[in-house]
């Protein structure tokens, strides 16, 4: 019998690629102009406008529909629709975002300015890139080109012994969770012979034969663990607190929101299109369960400012995998909504976040970390306007109103949940979203609370110098003089910008969900 031969030649859209090629283009551009200009300014208008550029194609690519390249039959490697388009232009936003919160340190000269801009220019393209990968290969190498730069932005302060041990621990923990990721790819290609996700989950479909061997298992379960260290998922979490707290401020703001949104895509794009959802369905409930918990409890007792937020991403994390625990019991109509619930809740998430680090950028010292949360007493009393966008970001994380973009996260995902008869995981996520409260609002109240350790300067003169504290006293006077630090820093234009704008993002989503319902559900 004559077989069908099945042509190996691959059709390339270029349109479909475009808003990969501006990412790339961008980071190009950027070491262009690092070299031969040598000036700093320019390197950053560069960067921020290639990130606008790619704003710009995914939105314009992503609005004429689904378009498939690199396919050989009807397998394609990179499928661009709305939900790509979405990842994509959120990962420049926040690339944006991120440039301008870094004005101040890089302005300060402690970070080299061309380095900088690259390599987070590179990490864009990996994040563009993610959205739209249709095999397993495409995905993990869009993970690892979103997540490699971060290993030296995160060792990029020069002189701080904490970021370069930040830099290792990130380094050896990814490194690992790429090759546990790589092990179940390569099991899967040997079970199934298929590396598309959709051929792999017509392969792995209910009731396949390929289900009973032990093999599957081991392969599923090595992809799923792999990229639930990316998501920094109980219990692959361990990384995440050191790590956000020594690196740049900038940089873990980058950490967790692109960098986890990028981890959150991947996992459901193997889970929704690849990986048995009767299998998948009861482990991530557990790992969200664990998750959720773990990251409230922690953070319950957290005084360093960044380890505080990064506890609480651990805790976000576990919302946002939540509505996937209910894909074993869930029919077709429910899992659609659990995706769509959680890419949603994860679009929330990032857009809170990044204005909660806004708000502790603008209100630290250039160049400095986090701080302790005491340092930060009564700063919305000195800088009324920060302060409350600060806390509107917070009490948005905690899922209270006014910022109803929280609120809605977490009712879309409770719905979720109840719609695929998930009752009792509704209820945990429930008793978490109180949990959460406790820190939450401590944090947001602090920014409000009395203080007598800073004099009121009367309007017209200049802020108080600071004195400096010396090298040796620098530990124990911490808490003495956190808030005259606090009180003499002027929040940078540019950071406040950012801020203005995060806020302003969060407030627009907060009143009209459905935008984001529509394109994560789409």
């Amino acid at each position: 019998m004559n077989e069908p031969v099945v042509s190996m030649v691959q059709s390339v859209d270029s349109v479909a690629l475009l808003p990969a090629y501006l990412a790339a283009g961008t980071a190009v551009l950027v070491l262009l102009v690092d070299l031969l200009l040598a000036r700093p300014a320019a390197t950053v208008a560069t960067a921020a406008a290639g990130a606008v550029a790619t704003v710009v194609g995914a939105a314009a690519v992503g609005a004429g529909g689904v378009r498939r390249t690199f396919c050989v039959g009807t397998d394609c490697s990179y499928v661009f629709g709305g939900r790509a388009a979405l990842v994509a232009a959120l990962v420049a936003v926040l690339v944006l975002g991120v440039l301008a919160l870094s004005g101040p340190l890089l302005r300060a000269g402690a970070t080299p300015v061309g380095e900088f801009c690259f390599l987070l220019a590179c990490s864009m393209a990996g994040g563009v890139v993610l959205g739209a990968a249709g095999d397993l290969i495409t995905l993990i190498v869009a993970v690892e080109t979103l997540t490699l730069p971060l290993y030296i932005l995160v060792g990029l302060r020069r002189g701080s012994l904490a970021s370069a041990e930040a830099a290792v621990t990130f380094f050896v923990v990814s490194v690992i969770a790429t090759t546990v990721t790589l092990l179940g790819a390569a099991l899967l290609y040997a079970t199934t012979g298929a590396l598309h996700l959709e051929r792999l989950g017509v392969a792995l479909a209910d009731g396949s034969e390929l289900l009973d061997l032990p093999l599957t298992g081991v392969a599923v379960t090595l992809v799923v663990a792999g990229l639930a260290f990316k998501v920094a998922a109980v219990p692959f979490h361990a990384w995440a607190p050191a790590t956000y707290d020594g690196a740049p401020l900038p940089v873990a703001a980058y950490l967790s929101t692109a960098s986890k949104l990028g981890g959150v895509v991947a996992l459901l794009a193997v889970v929704q299109f690849a990986l048995p959802q009767g299998v998948t369905g009861p482990v991530l409930a557990l790992v969200a369960v664990l998750t959720m918990t773990v990251g409230n409890l922690v953070a319950l007792r957290q005084r360093r400012t960044v380890r505080l937020l990064a506890w609480s991403s651990v805790a976000q994390a576990g919302y946002i995998l939540a509505p996937l625990g209910a894909l074993a019991l869930a029919d077709a109509d429910a899992r659609s909504g659990a995706y769509a619930a959680a890419l949603a809740y994860a679009v929330f998430f990032v857009l809170l976040e990044l204005a909660a680090f806004a708000g502790v950028v603008a209100l630290r010292p250039a160049g400095a970390d986090g701080g302790r949360l005491d340092d930060l007493r009564g700063a919305a009393r000195r800088h009324p306007w920060v302060g409350a966008a600060l806390a509107f970001a917070l009490v948005g994380l905690a899922g209270l109103p006014p910022a109803l973009a929280g609120l809605f996260a977490k009712v879309t995902v409770v719905r979720a949940l109840l719609a695929g008869d998930a009752g009792w995981l509704a209820l945990v996520v429930a008793v978490n979203a109180v949990i959460g409260l406790a820190y939450y609002l401590r944090f947001a109240a602090l920014l409000y609370a009395p203080t007598g350790a800073v004099p009121a300067v009367p309007a017209g003169q200049a802020v108080p110098a600071v004195p400096a504290v010396p090298a040796g006293q620098a530990a124990a006077g911490a808490a003495s003089t956190g808030d005259a630090v606090t009180a003499a820093v002027r929040p940078a234009r540019v950071v406040t910008l950012a801020l203005a704008v995060a806020t302003v993002l969060a407030v627009i989503v907060g009143f009209a969900p459905q935008l984001v319902l529509d394109l994560t559900g789409n």
